[in-house]
């Protein structure tokens, strides 16, 4: 939806006048001793698999650099910087948000972690990114379309990454957030200026209203208005800046800021063929180049809410590893055909005995994308296999593993179909072993 851009002064300030006021997300620092919130973009494992093509840059013990642009209460703040202490990366962290009450709020957190890797910068990073940089790895997770030139603000960052750095980043998609605008606009027409508590309150009013025909309301695929308290309901809902993206228009985004899309994830949800039913069309939908099939998936799908997707330089080399059978061996994608035999696997925030126990009662997997169910048959040896995995352990360690010993080439070929599954459900990455 395009409304009319206020001057980039007022939306800053609008902006930050609202993150002032409703921190977001709503966090406690001693919620720290429970648990740790991990997700996407910014698991470590994901972003050494989509950014760096397996290889670890922080296990050599070289420094790695790393900013969360527009770190909010320090979500991603936190899981990068926990994730690199428990690693042992040499590690500097840099937070930079407009928001002193959400900063303070991040750094209540970290320090009730006793972390002591961060940097914290109060601005805007579109400004103070390059003073700070260059970076290994770049966080920006539901920032940019808050810009008032998120274009600007993406080159921004591009200009502060290492050659051979990424970025995992999120914004708003268009289709599943159908009723989102509505709402705001509703909001507009009545009430332009008002902010803060009396939006708030105006904004709970209007949303208890709405006829069960609004579109809002008959969309189940957005709750933070119902489950994100106030600062929730007020970011979803009666944010001043804010924009969505189709499929299409993140890959222009990506590539006017010299950028390459690397994977969205999880990859599975962006394959249109898993939406369709007629074989016919389902060949069709197979046949399209990649960014064709990414949109197709998109308009089937219609809950996606969000992209969230890595990038790396334009001219970079690095690809998102993936696996083959050649002849009796399997190999990775990369340059020499490098052998999938020493490489390491990591289950991504899923524990790996009850998935285990899963597939051994079934010998399939069931994966809910947001009220979507996609099953998928796996091979027989693949509860054993998922039981070794321990991010430490080599696919050739754990086939070393079973009493008797397979034979490599079937047992290879099982990994090959297990990981071509489980990677692109965003459940398994993988890393070199030497790396």
């Amino acid at each position: 939806m395009s409304r009319p851009r206020k001057p980039r002064t007022e939306n800053t300030s609008r902006t930050r006048d609202q993150y002032e006021t409703f921190p977001y997300p709503e966090r406690r620092a001693e919620e720290e001793d429970q648990r740790l919130i991990a997700g996407s973009p910014g698991d470590w494992g994901e972003v050494v698999h989509y950014v760096f093509g397996g290889r670890d840059p922080g296990a050599s013990g070289e420094p790695i650099r790393i900013l969360v642009a527009g770190g909010g209460t320090g979500d991603a703040l936190v899981m990068l910087a926990q994730q690199a202490r428990d690693r042992g990366a040499n590690a500097e962290i840099i937070y930079i948000d407009l928001s002193e009450a959400s900063r303070k709020i991040a750094e209540s957190r970290v320090a009730r972690r006793g972390l002591k890797n961060v940097t914290f910068v109060n601005g805007s990073f579109v400004d103070l990114a390059a003073q700070y940089g260059p970076f290994d790895y770049i966080d920006c997770c539901g920032v940019l379309h808050h810009l008032p030139d998120p274009d600007a603000g993406l080159r921004a960052l591009a200009q502060s990454l290492k050659s051979g750095g990424g970025m995992g980043l999120m914004v708003y998609a268009t289709l599943g957030r159908t009723g989102v605008y509505h709402m705001q606009e509703m909001m507009e027409r009545l009430s332009a200026e008002a902010g803060g508590r009396a939006r708030l309150d105006m904004g709970k009013a209007l949303f208890e209203g709405l006829p069960p025909t609004n579109w809002l309301k008959r969309n189940p695929f957005v709750n933070d208005h119902i489950q994100g308290g106030d600062a929730g309901f007020y970011d979803l809902l009666l944010h001043q800046q804010d924009r969505a993206y189709r499929v299409d228009e993140v890959y222009a985004f990506v590539t006017q800021a010299g950028l390459r899309l690397q994977s969205f994830v999880e990859p599975l949800r962006y394959d249109p063929v898993i939406y369709a039913a007629n074989p016919a069309i389902r060949q069709q939908m197979a046949d399209l180049a990649p960014q064709a099939r990414h949109a197709m998936a998109e308009l089937l799908a219609g809950n996606i809410t969000k992209h969230i997707f890595y990038v790396v330089k334009g001219d970079s080399k690095t690809v998102v590893p993936a696996m083959k059978m050649q002849g009796a061996k399997a190999v990775m994608n990369m340059p020499g055909n490098v052998g999938a035999s020493g490489m390491v696997p990591y289950l991504g925030r899923v524990d790996g005995a009850k998935l285990a126990a899963s597939v051994a009662k079934s010998a399939q997997i069931k994966i809910n994308f947001n009220g979507f169910s996609v099953t998928s048959k796996l091979p027989p040896a693949s509860a054993a296999i998922i039981s070794r995995i321990d991010g430490s352990r080599s696919f050739e360690d754990i086939r070393q593993s079973f009493s008797p010993l397979p034979d490599a080439q079937p047992f290879y070929a099982q990994v090959v179909a297990l990981f071509s599954v489980l990677s692109a459900a965003n459940l398994m990455f993988v890393r070199y072993q030497s790396a």
